[in-house]
C-alpha cells in the first residue's frame, strides 16, 4: 500500500477507534483521579456521622426487640443486619450497606455512621478494578487500542507540526517527564 493510502487509513482508524473508546477513557480517567487521592477522600462512599441520645438500657441478656426499638427511634429499623457487645456497656449494630450504630448504654449516647455510594465514582472505580473476565478482556482491548492510538498519532499530522517537528518535542516530553518523576520521587 502506498504511503498516501496508509496515512488515510491510519487517520480513519485513529479517529473511529478514538470515538469508540471515549466512554472508556472517561471511566478510566475519572477513576484514576479518584484512586490517586485515596489519602484525601473515599471515592466510593460518602460517610455521614450523626450522634444521638437514648435512655434505653440494653444488655446482652435483653431481647432483640430493644435493639429494634433503638433502631426504630433512629428510623433505621429496616437496615438491621446483626449486633454484638464489643464491651459490656457498648452495643454495636451492623446495618445494611456497611453502615453501623455504636451505643454506649451507660452514657446514653451513640453515633450512627451512614455510608452512601458516591454516584458515578462508585461505578467507575468498580470497573477500574476489572470486576470480571469480560471486563478484563474489554479493558485489554482498550489498552491495545491506546497503544494503537499512540503509534498512529505519529502519522496523523505531517511536516513542521507533526512527529518530526513540534509534535516530536511533545512526544519526547511525554517520555522524559514521567521518567524524571519516577527517578526523582
Amino acid at each position: 500500500m502506498e504511503m498516501k493510502g496508509l496515512r488515510k487509513w491510519t487517520r480513519i482508524l485513529h479517529r473511529d477507534i478514538g470515538y469508540f473508546f471515549i466512554g472508556t477513557s472517561l471511566i478510566y480517567g475519572l477513576s484514576g483521579i479518584a484512586l490517586n487521592h485515596l489519602k484525601d477522600w473515599n471515592p466510593n462512599y460518602s460517610v455521614e456521622l450523626r450522634t444521638f441520645e437514648s435512655d434505653l438500657k440494653i444488655d446482652s441478656a435483653s431481647s432483640k426487640e430493644l435493639v429494634f426499638q433503638l433502631l426504630s427511634d433512629l428510623d433505621l429499623r429496616k437496615e438491621y443486619k446483626k449486633h454484638y457487645f464489643p464491651k459490656e456497656h457498648v452495643l454495636k449494630i451492623f446495618l445494611n450497606g456497611g453502615s453501623n450504630v455504636v451505643y454506649d448504654i451507660d452514657q446514653g449516647f451513640g453515633e450512627v455512621e451512614i455510608l452512601k455510594k458516591r454516584p458515578i465514582f462508585y461505578e467507575v472505580n468498580y470497573l477500574h478494578y476489572n470486576p470480571n473476565a469480560w471486563w478484563m478482556w474489554f479493558s485489554d482491548i482498550f489498552a491495545a487500542a491506546l497503544i494503537f492510538l499512540a503509534i498512529t498519532s505519529f502519522f496523523i499530522v505531517k511536516g513542521k507540526h507533526g512527529a518530526t517537528g513540534r509534535g516530536g518535542i511533545y512526544i519526547a516530553l511525554g517520555f522524559i517527564i514521567p521518567l524524571l518523576l519516577f527517578l526523582l520521587f
